[in-house]
């Protein structure tokens, strides 16, 4: 399972992404980590150039509500509904569960257990790579 990693917008902060990258290599997923500074446009470019399974973003700046709908909107617009978006940091309650509403994955925050987030990856990938192939198997 492939997983691309971003840190969008001006958000510096990127101790816990590479946290969770040794995490989620270290259990076996395939990891991409695009860097600081990118763009909700720099991150479905690698997403599709990737081929991932998941979309990761990890916002600490507050901005998560402007940035996972643009990155949403645009892997919609490129295909990639079948693509799971998630993440995590400094996100409120309120604006977990209206993102949830948008479509975004489960998010988590500061001190989330590891295990919980691997678990979370390896059990919803599987279940999407289900459906996609059902749904593949149905459409042929």
């Amino acid at each position: 399972m492939k997983v691309l990693l971003a840190k969008a917008g001006l958000d510096g902060h990127d101790r816990g992404v590479k946290v969770i990258a040794r995490s989620l290599r270290d259990a076996g997923f395939e990891v991409i980590y695009t860097g600081l500074f990118q763009t909700p446009e720099m991150i479905v470019a690698a997403a599709l150039q990737e081929d991932v399974d998941a979309v990761c973003l990890s916002i600490l700046s507050g901005a998560h509500m402007t940035l996972f709908p643009r990155v949403k909107e645009l892997m919609d617009a490129q295909g990639l509904e079948h693509v799971l978006l998630s993440g995590g940091g400094i996100i409120p309650e309120d604006d977990m569960a209206e993102l949830s509403q948008l479509g975004v994955g489960r998010l988590f925050g500061p001190g989330s257990p590891l295990q919980d987030i691997e678990n979370y990856f390896r059990e919803e990938l599987t279940r999407r790579r289900a459906q996609r192939a059902e749904a593949e198997g149905k459409s042929a």
